[in-house]
């Protein structure tokens, strides 16, 4: 074997060695090239929280309580009127509506009682409610049965009408009669009683004819049912389970004057 050709590839071999170590060996440094990026692994989505829904089928009484009194003496149409409620709504065991959540409603007709026929008469509506933790909605509902302590009377369409005043009135003629008689009788006997009667009588219709007759009114402390016209749905999520609600004294509205 000539010597020359086995030099050559020993040759070689070693500059490859000492290549090869001399790379090992070089000292860390600033990078000619970027390092491969690394993608950030995906975070997992956060979960949200999905409450679920409640719906209180339309035809459900609630019992609530009136805050403010209301009178055609000075009622009119767009006003507001005020509730709480008086007795838990439940579902599945669970207590979806507290006592003492508030309703907010207003008022969509009032006509006072007429001087000679017609009586005093006012109908409501109530749109919101509102849960004590602060959580609303919106409400369609109207009242069906009402406990005024008076002789208020409510139709189908909750329509509140006052009482008549007939009867006030035919007292109001017959004082004035007994009155007038009297005084006719003093001045001129027998005969001056039966003019004296007369007078009052006609001062008594004219009283009547001037004067208007009861106002249709709910006092403070009323308790009315009312009846969801629709189904009122609610966000499980919103609502306190825990909180039963906190029962308040029913203070009875006062007896009406006669």
């Amino acid at each position: 074997m000539n010597s020359r050709a086995f030099v050559i590839p020993t040759v070689i071999v070693a500059f490859s060695f000492f290549v090869a170590l001399a790379i090992a060996q070089e000292p860390e440094g600033p990078q000619t090239s970027p390092p491969p990026a690394v993608e950030p692994s995906p975070q997992p989505a956060a979960a949200r929280p999905t409450g679920s829904r409640i719906s209180v089928p339309a035809g459900t009484r609630v019992a609530v309580v009136l805050e403010n009194g209301i009178s055609t003496r000075s009622a009119k149409p767009g006003d507001s009127v005020y509730f709480r409620t008086s007795f838990p709504i439940t579902q599945s065991n669970r207590i979806v509506v507290p006592v003492g959540s508030y309703l907010r409603g207003e008022l969509v007709e009032s006509k006072r009682p007429g001087r000679i026929k017609g009586r005093g008469e006012f109908r409501m509506r109530l749109n919101t409610l509102i849960f004590p933790n602060g959580y609303t909605v919106d409400l369609n509902a109207a009242p069906r049965s009402a406990d005024s302590g008076g002789k208020e009377t409510m139709d189908s369409e909750g329509k509140i009408t006052g009482p008549g005043g007939k009867g006030k009135d035919a007292g109001t003629i017959a004082e004035g009669t007994v009155t007038g008689a009297g005084i006719g009788a003093i001045a001129s006997g027998a005969k001056g009683a039966g003019i004296g009667a007369g007078i009052g009588a006609l001062a008594g219709l004219g009283a009547v004819l001037l004067t208007r007759g009861p106002d249709a009114e709910l006092r403070r402390g009323s308790t009315l049912d009312i009846v969801l016209e629709h189904e009122l749905a609610l966000d499980g999520s919103l609502i306190q389970f825990t909180n039963v609600g906190q029962a308040l004294p029913v203070t009875p509205p006062p007896a009406a004057q006669n």
